[in-house]
């Protein structure tokens, strides 16, 4: 942008974040990382997204929080959390907010449901509860998968009836090829169909569920 050390400085104190030119030398030389509030305020001189400063897309709740350039006290108050209980989360990359807070942070940060569980690093955690589910009492299932997912119960009973009748629709076809003695090519086919199904278990749970975790829920402004 064409401005000096100096210039940077003196812009972003009239952000309200002042600091000497030393520091804004100490960035670009990468010695020192700027605060929280030095990168927002560094965002908003350079008429840049704090994620292009970051220098990588956001993985983890604070660093998707930074990149909406959101302090943890401003995103605590938008959700109805405590700053500790907000904070306790992203130390921990642990989400145990109830359902309204849930949605209002997927609101506030503009990402899915399904993004939300990924972040949190609760895939693999879904995927079992998924497995056991479409092979066994799927009932028993809903209420761990609602908490993971966020999503009511009433819609993931729905999604695991369905995917527990389809996976028992492997077998039958399996033990109908057995039964009747077909070829090995047959029942090599169905096995096949069943893998694929398998290992896109998440994928076709959060097809079923829809929007309700693809999108963020509304749009409501806190």
């Amino acid at each position: 942008m064409g401005l000096t050390e100096v210039q940077v400085a003196q812009t972003m104190g009239a952000c309200g974040v002042p600091i000497p030119p030393e520091a804004v030398v100490a960035w670009e030389q990468g010695t020192h990382i700027p605060t929280e509030p030095q990168l927002f305020a560094l965002a908003d001189t350079l008429w840049c997204p704090a994620t292009v400063l970051m220098g990588v897309q956001p993985r983890t709740l604070a660093e998707h929080r930074l990149a909406r350039q959101l302090s943890a006290e401003r995103l605590a108050g938008r959700i109805g959390m405590t700053v500790a209980e907000y904070q306790a989360a992203e130390a921990a990359q642990r989400w145990d907010g109830d359902y309204r807070q849930t949605r209002a942070l997927v609101d506030t940060l503009g990402l899915s449901l399904r993004q939300l569980v990924d972040i949190m690093g609760r895939v693999d955690e879904l995927a079992d509860h998924l497995r056991s589910a479409i092979d066994g009492r799927w009932k028993s299932h809903v209420a761990a998968v609602a908490e993971i997912a966020a999503i009511n119960e009433s819609r993931v009973s729905d999604a695991l009836r369905t995917m527990h009748a389809e996976f028992a629709e492997f077998s039958e076809r399996y033990m109908g090829h057995v039964v009747a003695r077909n070829n090995d090519a047959r029942l090599k086919e169905v096995a096949a169909e069943r893998s694929a199904y398998l290992r896109r278990l998440v994928d076709h749970f959060w097809e079923l569920v829809g929007e309700a975790g693809e999108v963020p829920p509304f749009n409501t402004v806190l």
